[in-house]
């Protein structure tokens, strides 16, 4: 069992921050003196116990609402409001207290060294350059690009929080676990929507929601279930993550998000292409797909066909003898329109929120960032390949194979994901991905002499 050890210079701190709490509390209103005793214990939770706030941080990333604080503008984000979450407000929180720790305590460092300390830091400081010069020429509203390459960071700081404060396998099994609940969580409340006839969404999300966000989180879900499943042996767990599969592929199929589709059809090539040497893989896996289109719903197939044969209104692109549809055709039409562009500012392009807004990854990175941003974000997803499938082959026991695996799986399936969306900037994909990329990645370090997690997930 863990134990916290409580030193003087956490006395002090935690001593000095209730001071200045009850002082501020004679000097404001109740409302306001609620929201800043809420707030001191989420500091205090952060301070004293990491783990813990680790946790609320993985049930806020699909779970938490979104308060508007106002509205910002410009040509790649047009006018919208500027949001701020629970786990925004739980990621300054843990950052504060990181920064405290490595003050007060010297021997510890800022940040342990990985394979992705380096790519990552480039493409920050390419996104950083690139806005500051568009904002320069007058492509990007200061505030605006601003608070964008915030959000950006905010990933890579999720991926930082977990490489920095996880010391235990222990722990690496309790952080999936929670992630794993919250996505069971998730796929029940998509599932509950289906009666209603609307497309399946994530909670507080608003009046119109984002059914291709949810999509490609259950994708990525999904991805890190079958890594589990294929390599954990225990009975009980792996009827849970087959109840948890069975759940998330329902969701899946209600958000109606083509992008999902795609991204989810390549998650299953991936899996034959890794496992194809294991009949107990592909027997199960060859008959899922089989079946798949027998008891698929029928708005399901007719949001696939619709791609290629819905009705024409003119002005769809056309491929060969089919149709485009309109949705389909003016993405593409707007992928033309960066790409034209791109070859006036092609080095560092636009800046973040520079741009008019593009509904694909790929384009999107090309028309703010350029080729140095392109070059830094392939360097950040060659290191996640090469980590997942070197921790993949070197790691014995189970648990660890298997989060390898869902890392390596779900990385290829957002990619995919990204050719129909932003994928590798939304929140609600981002911070569970570069979570679980970030416990992959720590795995290899952390003491072998501890029970193995395979075991330890057993009794969660």
């Amino acid at each position: 069992m863990y134990y916290a050890t409580v030193k003087p210079n956490d006395v002090i701190v935690v001593t000095a921050l209730a001071m200045v709490l009850a002082l501020g509390l004679t000097l404001t209103t109740p409302a306001v003196g609620l929201q800043a005793t809420i707030g001191f214990f989420l500091v205090l939770i952060a301070f004293t116990s990491v783990p813990a706030a680790l946790y609320l941080l993985i049930f806020s990333m699909l779970l938490s609402p979104e308060i508007a604080v106002g509205r910002v503008e410009g040509r790649g984000v047009g006018a919208r409001e500027l949001s701020v979450r629970l786990d925004d407000i739980l990621l300054v929180i843990i950052g504060f207290g990181w920064l405290v720790k490595t003050a007060v305590y010297r021997e510890l460092a800022l940040f342990r060294t990985t394979p992705l300390n380096r790519p990552i830091a480039a493409y920050m400081v390419v996104c950083v350059v690139a806005t500051l010069l568009g904002v320069l020429a007058g492509r990007v509203q200061p505030a605006t690009g601003f608070f964008f390459v915030l959000k950006y960071f905010e990933y890579f700081f999720v991926y930082f929080m977990v490489v920095n404060h996880v010391t235990s396998k222990r722990q690496v099994v309790g952080l999936v676990v929670a992630l794993l609940v919250t996505g069971f969580i998730i796929s029940l409340y998509a599932i509950y929507q289906i009666p209603s006839g609307q497309r399946a969404t994530a909670p507080f999300e608003g009046e119109v929601g984002e059914p291709n966000t949810l999509g490609g989180y259950l994708v990525f879900l999904l991805a890190v279930v079958t890594g589990l499943l294929i390599h954990l042996k225990a009975g009980p767990v792996r009827v849970a993550l087959l109840v948890l599969g069975g759940c998330g592929l329902l969701a899946l199929m209600a958000t109606l998000s083509r992008s999902s589709y795609l991204a989810g059809a390549i998650l299953v090539l991936a899996i034959g292409a890794s496992q194809w040497r294991k009949p107990r893989v592909m027997v199960p896996l060859l008959l899922a797909v089989a079946l798949l289109p027998l008891f698929a719903p029928d708005n399901v197939k007719t949001r696939i066909n619709e791609t290629f044969f819905g009705r024409q209104y003119g002005g769809e692109i056309q491929v060969g003898q089919v149709g485009l549809d309109l949705s389909t055709s003016e993405r593409l039409r707007s992928w033309a329109y960066v790409l034209q562009d791109w070859v006036h500012n092609p080095i560092l392009g636009r800046g973040i929120t520079g741009y008019a807004w593009a509904d694909a990854q790929y384009v999107k990175i090309i028309g703010e960032t350029g080729l140095a941003g392109l070059l830094g974000f392939i360097a950040i997803i060659v290191q996640v390949w090469r980590s997942a499938r070197r921790i993949y082959a070197a790691e014995d026991d189970p648990f660890a194979k298997g989060l390898a695996l869902g890392v390596w799986l779900g990385l290829v399936a957002m990619l995919a994901h990204a050719i129909g969306a932003n994928t590798l900037i939304i929140i609600r994909i981002m911070e569970p991905f570069w979570l679980c990329v970030g416990l992959m990645m720590i795995v290899p370090r952390l003491s072998s002499a501890e029970e193995p997690p395979a075991n330890e997930l057993r009794r969660a």
